[in-house]
């Protein structure tokens, strides 16, 4: 055989062989459009979620740096600045806290910043701009509002603060605003550096920073936030700078900005194993049907390739022709699906990211995106078009000429029958006369209804019940806005009052009324206790550190006592307490004779024990000198939704009946109160509570059962959205596949039906083999899918949520049941509708073609 090298030749082949398959082209654009698509999408979804994700997040830290080092003195300040990791480093120095009472729902905090520090920390003034004279502030908006100052560059404010543990009050001049975010941990009151100098004059920062635990006084220490040359590693970067200054993390605590992507992953990777998997899902779809599109039409064309290795076309020439059509159906195909892919992306990402609960959305128009899809879409083609071009390259002159549409495995069988053949015997034998080609479009087929019923199960298996119980215990709960602000946090705020607990108790629809009073003790530990103390410091690493012990605990190892946050509960809470160990006994403790001991803040959740164990004495001594000896009933603790919320490591919880309580403590402050409600009375409660909190008590808040549930109902529509409509184009992706296999099969096989029909096949008996041939196809991809599907199904919805504690698997087969007449319907209309189309030449025709 004489080799050809004429480049030329080859492509007008190439471009001529693809014109005269035009309707093997335009499933191959279809198909690659599709898969373009949904990768389009994805990536979109993938790319824009992370984005806004990392956007949010930085608002929720409160700053765009890499990582930050808290509480230094000048002199440290200096001493790290200049280290050489460092590519910026900006920071604020604190004067205090305001303390005006319209703003006891909003931690505000006094400072000084460079211009750099304050946009670092989304707080550069919009309007107007950063202090410079001495009487000069800026604000928030949030504050502004709180404080009813009207949003005018010049407004007259007064601000009540904290310097050096006093308080003192200032009137100002506002020099610049800017629009306020909710969702940060405070809002910022910028002064000047003049005003500063003229606060700080005469403060040690060096006792300040020796004394802050005990005195809770920050003021003139330093808060330094850096940037370096990337985000990785950022905290051995930190700690390298800190070793390299001759400091450690115990002298300079530091922190990670977690909003970067380097520093999540290890946090996101449920989310990143979803992606990757969506990803091989799409790339699993379109190979299998932009394969089978090859594959049928190569085969169909053996006799062509058969008669270009006979005038001396190489193998090498022949993958060329077909990898050349490949390309150029992809240039065709694929900028289609990267616009429809982004416009769909765009529609999707708003559901996607109402599940996450973020303030900003942005869907981006990344570049990353549309190539990081093209190259998916061109290498899924060219993957799939590897076999095809392997199979034409190695076809024969002699074997093109003998090739009909059947796998030769060199076993044959003669079929015999009595009664004549059967039609739908007949159709079996046609379905699996090409196992490679069937096997392929039966899979395709199922993955759509295997996503579907994964989309299902994972929807169905979100128990509502569990979702809001683990925030919220009752209908409704309110306390002190610090208590439901994880940046402020309840330290015993007496904000909460008896009276205010009556008016809303006295409301039409209230059920059950439920307190929680709170004081903090100190307890001093007996030996057996101290002992069982010593003995976690093997294991848990929140109360030691290198040395063997933190500070903390090591003044709790020295003193033998402990800080206690005891709570008095009414019967509404009591009954709600999760037991670890021993049994609850609703009229023992109700005595007040007993008490039920949590377990150490540093212990793991599978842990069980505590300083004393059931059975044991706990003696009480009261802040009037009375003492009390309890006996311990359980090792348990009321639900986090209404516990302290935050507490020392080391620290314990200590529960008694509210009646009891009260006997002992003077002057006894609720904590939060829990409210059930009859469901018709709801909405006008609530509204209630709102117009309450707004008006008359603005330093408290309130949270409530319906507004989780409405956060439930957003997650189960993001999985109902994006679940559904991937699994809407891998089902398209499918039906295609499946229309392609079959009007190809009747092509290639028109001869042959004339042949049938000349010795006495009559049409209808035609028709009944094309639709059995169909329904086979719904016949063993329904298999696949209630075999292998329900095992892939349980593999992909434990691994996107399968750790959700809200989430249980149940099995179902209700969108098996669901798609299988719209599958039968598919599989019974496409066969005859090619057939129909391809069947307008006389059988005397189809019999002289080829």
């Amino acid at each position: 055989m004489i080799a050809t090298q004429n480049k030329r030749t080859i492509r007008n082949i190439s471009i001529k062989s693809l014109k005269a398959n035009k309707l093997r082209n335009i499933f191959a654009i279809m198909a690659i459009v599709l898969t373009t698509l949904l990768f389009t999408s994805l990536l979109t979804i993938g790319i824009s979620m992370n984005k806004s994700l990392q956007e949010s997040t930085m608002r929720q830290v409160g700053g765009s740096f890499h990582g930050s080092f808290k509480y230094l003195t000048k002199d440290e300040f200096d001493h790290i600045k200049n280290h050489k990791l460092i590519k910026d480093i900006e920071y604020s120095v604190l004067v205090g806290f305001a303390k005006n009472s319209e703003l006891s729902t909003r931690q505000t905090e006094v400072r000084y910043a460079t211009n750099k520090e304050a946009e670092f920390m989304f707080d550069l003034p919009t309007k107007g701009t950063m202090p410079q004279n001495e009487n000069e502030i800026a604000f928030d908006t949030i504050v502004l509002d709180k404080l009813g100052v009207p949003h005018e560059i010049g407004s007259k404010v007064t601000l009540t603060y904290t310097v050096n543990g006093k308080q003192a009050t200032d009137k100002f001049t506002l020099s610049g605003y800017w629009k306020g975010d909710a969702v940060a941990p405070a809002s910022m009151a910028w002064v000047s550096e003049k005003f500063l100098k003229g606060k700080l004059y005469g403060i040690d920062d060096k006792y300040v920073k020796s004394h802050f635990k005990e005195t809770e006084n920050l003021t003139g220490l330093v808060f330094a936030d850096v940037m370096f040359s990337n985000s990785f590693n950022v905290k051995n970067k930190l700690l390298k700078i800190l070793s390299d200054s001759g400091y450690t993390q115990a002298n300079i605590p530091l922190g990670v900005n977690w909003a970067y992507t380097s520093e999540q992953i290890i946090s996101n990777l449920g989310s990143i194993v979803s992606l990757i998997g969506a990803m091989l899902l799409v790339m699993l779809s379109g190979y299998l049907i932009i394969y089978n599109i090859f594959y049928i039409s190569v085969a169909k064309d053996t006799k062509f390739y058969g008669l270009l290795k006979t005038i001396g076309t190489t193998s090498k020439q022949i993958r060329s022709i077909v990898k050349r059509q490949a390309i150029i159906l992809s240039i065709i195909g694929i900028p289609i699906g990267l616009v429809i892919g982004y416009m769909m992306g765009s529609v999707l990402i708003p559901f996607v990211m109402q599940s996450v609960q973020v303030t900003h959305t942005e869907i981006s128009f990344d570049p990353l995106i549309f190539i990081a899809a093209s190259l998916f879409s061109l290498v899924t083609v060219l993957i799939s078009c590897r076999k095809p071009q392997k199979i034409a390259a190695k076809i024969s002159p002699i074997e093109a000429v003998r090739y009909t549409d059947v796998q030769d495995n060199g076993k044959r069988k003669n079929k015999e029958s009595i009664n004549g053949a059967k039609v739908y015997k007949m159709a079996f034998y046609n379905v699996f006369r090409n196992k490679k080609k069937a096997i392929v479009v039966m899979i395709s087929l199922s993955l759509s209804i295997i996503l579907l019923n994964s989309v299902y199960t994972m929807v169905k298996g979100f128990d509502m019940d569990k979702y809001v119980s683990g925030i919220i215990v009752s209908d409704f709960g309110i306390a002190d806005a610090g208590y439901f602000n994880p940046y402020i946090g309840y330290k015993g705020q007496d904000t909460l009052k008896e009276k205010t607990v009556d008016e809303i108790s006295s409301l039409k629809g209230i059920k059950n009324v439920g307190r929680v009073y709170f004081k903090e003790f100190k307890h001093k530990l007996t030996d057996k206790s101290l002992k069982w103390l010593k003995g976690q410091l093997e294991s848990e690493a929140a109360i030691k550190d290198k040395s063997g012990t933190t500070e903390d605990t090591k003044k709790i190892l020295e003193s033998k006592e402990l800080k206690l946050t005891f709570g008095g509960l009414d019967k509404l809470i009591s009954n709600k307490i999760e037991i670890f160990k021993g049994t609850f006994d609703a009229k023992k403790f109700a005595t007040g004779n007993y008490i039920i001991i949590g377990r150490p803040y540093f212990q793991g959740t599978s842990n069980i024990e505590s300083y004393y164990d059931v059975g044991e004495d706990f003696k009480m001594t009261y802040e009037d000198g009375t003492e009390k000896t309890y006996k311990v009933m359980a090792i348990g603790e009321i639900p986090f939704n209404v516990s302290v919320r935050t507490a020392d490591p080391q620290a314990v919880q200590i529960s008694i009946p509210s009646d009891e309580f009260k006997s002992h403590v003077k002057n006894p402050v609720i904590m939060t109160t829990l409210f059930d409600v009859e469901k018709q009375e709801i909405p006008s409660v609530e509204n209630y509570i709102k117009s309450y909190v707004k008006t008359k008590e603005p330093a408290l808040s309130y949270t409530s059962k319906n507004f989780f549930e409405k956060e439930f109902a957003k997650t189960q529509s993001t999985y109902n959205v994006v679940g559904y409509s991937l699994s809407f184009v891998i089902a398209l992706i499918g039906i295609l596949n499946f229309a392609n296999s079959m009007a190809t099969s009747i092509i290639s096989r028109r001869k042959e039906h004339a042949m049938l029909q000349s010795i006495g096949m009559t049409g209808r008996q035609l028709y009944k083999m094309l639709l059995f041939e169909g329904l086979y196809y719904a016949l063993f991809t329904m298999l696949i899918v209630v075999t292998f599907g329900m095992a892939f199904s349980y593999i992909i919805a434990n691994a996107i949520v399968g750790g959700f504690t809200f989430f249980s698997y149940h099995i179902t087969l209700v969108p098996v049941a669901i798609c299988l007449p719209f599958l039968i319907v598919i599989s019974s209309v496409i066969p005859i509708i090619c057939y129909k189309t391809t069947s307008k030449m006389s059988i005397v025709e189809r019999l002289n073609e080829g």
